[in-house]
């Protein structure tokens, strides 16, 4: 499978040591399955940075991940908003599996979770409010043996 990574930089040999936040799914280092996806975090990185490059870097991904522990939320998202906001929050439980995958939603998302997560809106009404892209995807690289088990950097490109 190919999987894609919008940065500002040329990626080579991913790691989890870069990350500097918790992200949905923790800390770690994610890619997608769609390449628009990437190119559209690139941009908004560069744009963000104040960086002239946009780069969406590809691997191919070994599917075999045997042994390895996985995580993944399936289109309820009702273990997905807790699990976000558990790792808002700083709790480390997303650190027991290797691999997290999951869908990506829209820029609302982030109101959304805030509403639920300060408990202005209850839960049934932020899963209302949440708009799914329908093809958007994420996996979360947690550990570094699973980067180095399953991802080979291809190519780059300037976007």
């Amino acid at each position: 499978m190919i999987v894609y990574h919008g940065s500002t930089e040329i990626v080579k040999r991913p790691d989890v040591q870069h990350s500097y936040r918790a992200l949905d799914f923790g800390m770690g280092f994610y890619v997608t399955t769609v390449r628009d996806q990437a190119e559209r975090w690139a941009r908004r990185k560069a744009s963000i940075l104040g960086k002239d490059s946009a780069i969406v870097n590809l691997y191919r991904m070994d599917d075999n991940t045997d042994g390895l522990s996985i995580k993944s939320f399936d289109e309820d998202l009702t273990e997905w908003i807790d699990f976000v906001c558990r790792c808002r929050d700083g709790e480390k439980d997303y650190q027991k599996y290797d691999l997290i995958f999951g869908k990506v939603a829209n820029d609302k998302v982030f109101r959304v979770v805030d509403m639920y997560h300060t408990g202005i809106w209850d839960k049934e009404r932020a899963l209302k409010e949440i708009k799914v892209y329908p093809f958007y995807d994420q996996i979360a690289f947690i550990h570094q043996k699973a980067i180095d088990r399953l991802l080979q950097f291809e190519s780059f490109e300037e976007v």
